[in-house]
């Protein structure tokens, strides 16, 4: 029997001494490429599967009125969410004592901060999913209780949410944002980049329980909130205006009404007021029309209202005066054009009037055959020195320019109709505009519908305001204003217009409209009565139309409506009464 040799046991110490020096230096390598060399690229894919990263919302501006009134603001709302993957009891410190908190009752704790029952909370937190909507949209209040609770399964989205807490109050000039935060219409559009802010965000680690871990490294890109819009806009006169014109607008069964108040030394807008409207909460329960702003949206022929620009331009080029006669029939047979006719509103005889009894008596025919004596160019000129056809400087989202046809292309009956507006269409603040013209003694100023935007700091930056234009004399906007208190002192509608107390001069308008079926004028009209006071020295324009009225076709549905606001806007601004008396101008003659 052989029998094996016993090794060398020195060279097997020798060569085990070997093998483990051979697997430490890979060890070691391998822990220096994984520590070292591969670390920033293990470390970002292991952070990458653990980091989670949050939007933080910016807050957007404040729109306010004149007073600092908030018309629409934004606040944080909440979204409370589980994973029900982690849903589990927690420890709580009891008198000194750490217990655990079984699920049920803080399931109750949830419950009763959101106004749900257990069972609801219970049927949303089960399952094994890694994410569950509890309720959404809660308010801070309900927030702030729910972090107290320091329930670390649960986690919340802030959602900025946009409210308006004047509801319908110039809602269509305020305008709205669609569900997913885009501007729509009004300031919200205009003044966007001032009101809007700059996101900012939230990196976080997160365990395997998809909890947030405690003291992790957390990026913040900083949120840059928007600015505030401050508006010309007195809330409570657009208020008062909205109440008034709404009540009316449902007795005069009209398509729509629009009611604008003008500071007349400044082109402010203080009211700008339109019925039907629509609340801004909740965009979706008005019509599609009711969304636009119609006091610079829409356009329609203004009527006789243009007739105060007939007589200005008579005045202003020395062609006529407030005393300059004019037998005046019911109807007229136009010069020229193979038998057109005009007729006045009302039949009567061969009045004898002043150009200043024309505007009383607003005669289609005297205007006519007054105005001629002005050429068509030069009556053009002073159409768009008014500011027809011309968009204001307001660039309000979706605002008409109106239409004024250029004088060579007026035909032999649009030469003469546009003395009295008929051939060329006006906005509602258009019009409104043509009277702050003459209330402020002949400059048409820019309309202001904005102070300014804040700064970085909530320091005011005015809007930049353009330089007036003379479009007429001072002596000849005195003149003018003479003739338009006469239309409330005496004329059979106008004088619905009077405020007592004050000296008011103004002019009514009754425009037929197009029927679109056969292309004529048809049965309904835009009514209207602008007007100023106190006349000795205009301070505040009023401009009310209301479009297809089917009750009453004539301006006595608007003067109460007139009245009504320009009695307040008085009252608000606490002017005086007047103390003087209105020039003595004949408006008849013998």
């Amino acid at each position: 029997m052989r029998y094996m040799q016993p090794g060398n046991p020195a060279r097997r110490l020798q060569l085990f001494a070997i093998a483990i020096v051979v697997i430490a230096i890979l060890f070691i390598g391998r822990l220096i490429q994984v520590q070292i060399i591969q670390a920033a690229d293990i470390n970002k894919m292991s952070l990458s599967s653990r980091s989670v990263t949050h939007t933080i919302p910016a807050i957007r501006g404040q729109i306010l009125d004149s007073t600092g009134r908030v018309l629409a603001r934004t606040v944080l709302k909440y979204d409370v969410n589980v994973a029900p993957v982690n849903v589990k009891p927690l420890p709580r410190k009891v008198n000194g004592i750490t217990v655990e908190i079984p699920v049920n009752q803080l399931v109750a704790q949830i419950a009763g901060v959101l106004g749900m029952t257990p069972e609801e909370v219970s049927l949303k937190i089960a399952g094994t999913g890694q994410y569950a909507n509890i309720k959404r949209g809660v308010d801070a209040n309900a927030f702030d209780q729910l972090k107290k609770l320091n329930i670390d399964w649960l986690y919340f989205d802030a959602i900025p949410s946009r409210t308006y807490p004047s509801g319908a109050l110039a809602g269509s000039l305020v305008g709205f944002l669609t569900s997913d935060g885009k501007p729509m219409g009004g300031i919200e559009s205009l003044y966007n980049s001032c009101l809007a802010g700059t996101d900012g965000k939230e990196t976080y680690e997160k365990g395997e329980d998809g909890i947030k871990i405690p003291d992790s490294v957390i990026t913040t890109t900083k949120a840059v909130n928007g600015r505030d819009v401050h508006l010309t806009i007195n809330a409570d006169l657009q208020y008062f205006a909205q109440q008034v014109l709404t009540q009316k607008w449902a007795s005069l069964k009209a398509d729509w009404a629009t009611a604008v108040v003008i500071e007349a030394k400044t082109g402010k807008i203080l009211v700008a007021a339109e019925a039907p409207t629509m609340d801004p909460n909740k965009p979706g329960a008005s019509t599609e029309a009711a969304r636009h702003a119609r006091v610079f949206e829409s356009s329609f022929e203004p009527g006789s209202v243009i007739k105060m620009v007939t007589a200005a331009t008579l005045v202003d080029t020395g062609k006529g005066n407030p005393e300059s006669r004019v037998v005046a029939p019911f109807g007229w047979t136009v010069p020229g054009t193979n038998g057109y006719r005009v007729t006045d509103s009302h039949t009567h005889g061969n009045d004898k009037l002043t150009l200043t009894g024309v505007l009383r008596d607003s005669s289609n025919t005297g205007i006519m055959k007054l105005g001629q004596a002005v050429d068509a160019s030069t009556r053009f000129s002073y159409l768009t020195k008014f500011g027809m056809g011309k968009k204001t400087a307001i660039k309000f989202p979706g605002e008409a320019s109106g239409f004024v046809l250029p004088f060579n292309q007026w035909d032999g009956v649009k030469k003469y109709v546009s003395m009295f507006g008929q051939g060329f269409s006006v906005t509602p603040l258009q019009s409104a505009m043509m009277y702050q013209t003459i209330g402020n003694m002949g400059v048409r100023l820019q309309p202001q519908l904005v102070t300014g935007c804040d700064d970085a700091n909530g320091n005011l930056q005015p809007v930049a305001t353009q330089p007036g234009v003379r479009v007429v004399s001072e002596a000849t906007a005195r003149t003018t204003i003479d003739m338009l208190e006469k239309v409330v002192e005496q004329g059979g509608i106008g004088r619905h217009a009077a405020v007592p107390g004050y000296r008011v001069g103004g002019k009514t308008g009754t425009a037929q409209i197009t029927d679109p079926t056969t292309g004529r004028y048809g049965n309904l009209h835009a009514i209207s009565f602008i007007g100023m006071a106190p006349a000795e020295n205009p301070q505040y324009i009023v401009a009310v139309t209301a479009y297809k009225s089917r009750t009453i076709s004539n301006s006595l549905g608007a003067t109460p409506i007139f009245k009504s606001i320009m009695q307040q806007v008085l009252r608000t601004f606490r002017v005086a009464p007047s103390t003087t008396k209105s020039a003595n101008i004949a408006t008849e003659w013998k």
